[in-house]
């Protein structure tokens, strides 16, 4: 029988490892957005593309190298796999239409996460893929006589604290990431001052959807299967979690994913299961009535 603080601690762990999902692709709508103010609806596309991948690399593998280590090199595969796949998908369809109108962009983001979708869809024959990483997945710490934290959560929950530090670092502290702030602000000044503005979009989409490639690898590993519409949801609550933290902010892509993370594993609890995407969007709903700019998201004038 669990008691009522096992039950508290055990959806804060759920909570916690579906919030690193939810922020590690969200942290992808958000630097697409920063800079070009583009909804990219692909995004959660790459992540089942990220998760197919690792699933792939691990098959192909398995039969060599076992245990953490192939595990990590199938992430590995998806994520140089998903970098690849984020910039053909910025030349080909968003690279001439920058200067387009929004709609046009994001009518065209939509149109590639239709492809995206169709064509998994048709490779897998829509059918559900198993996968099973070989690791002990009931090893972990016991806190109490019910409660388990399993060292593949604890894994999961320092890659996604170690990368988020890595890109804050990144974008805050290099060249590159001082550039990627610029542009976000003025791209016409960035040409003028000699910075290939197209280089550095075409950075961030592929750092983007390898963050992405992660959280797919990773969902792969923890939960034992991947399927072609596995992108849609998890693309649908990670731009809630971009919005519920503030829309272009990076930390705010953060909180926003741990938040929504945490708040539905308790809705979960409270309200049942079938209720948790009702939750998760009633919570988008509330925040674009009563705070549209997000928790860390800040008020921009913008002239027409």
């Amino acid at each position: 029988m669990f008691t009522t603080g096992e039950i508290i601690l055990q959806q804060l762990v759920n909570g916690l490892i579906l919030g690193s999902f939810y922020a590690l692709v969200a942290l992808g709508y958000s630097m697409v957005y920063g800079i070009i103010r583009l909804l990219n609806f692909a995004h959660g596309d790459i992540y089942m593309v990220g998760a197919m991948t690792c699933f792939a690399v691990f098959g192909l593998i398995s039969a060599l190298i076992s245990g953490p280590i192939a595990v990590i090199l199938a992430i590995f595969g998806a994520m140089m796999l998903c970098a690849a796949l984020g910039f053909l998908v910025q030349r080909v369809a968003y690279k001439p239409l920058f200067d387009a109108p929004r709609l046009s962009l994001l009518i065209t983001a939509i149109g590639v996460s239709l492809v995206i979708n169709n064509t998994v869809m048709v490779g897998t024959n829509s059918q559900f893929l198993f996968f099973t990483s070989g690791l002990d997945s009931r090893a972990g710490i016991a806190i109490g006589q019910n409660i388990t934290l399993t060292y593949i959560q604890i894994t999961m929950v320092l890659i996604t604290a170690f990368l988020m530090i890595g890109l804050t670092y990144f974008v805050g502290k290099t060249m590159w990431g001082k550039a990627m702030r610029a542009i976000s602000l003025d791209k016409d000044t960035c040409r003028l001052m000699g910075i290939n503005v197209n280089k550095i979009i075409a950075m961030t989409f592929m750092i983007g959807s390898a963050l992405a490639a992660v959280a797919g690898g990773m969902a792969c590993v923890y939960y034992g299967n991947v399927h072609f519409f596995m992108g849609y949801i998890i693309g649908m609550k990670a731009f809630t979690s971009a919005v519920i933290g503030g829309i272009g902010s990076l930390p705010g892509a953060m909180l926003g994913g741990l938040v929504l993370g945490i708040l539905e594993a308790a809705g979960t609890q409270i309200l049942g299961s079938e209720w948790r995407d009702v939750f998760a969007f009633a919570i988008l709903i509330i925040m674009l009535i009563f705070r549209p700019n997000g928790l860390l998201g800040k008020t921009e004038i913008e002239r027409m």
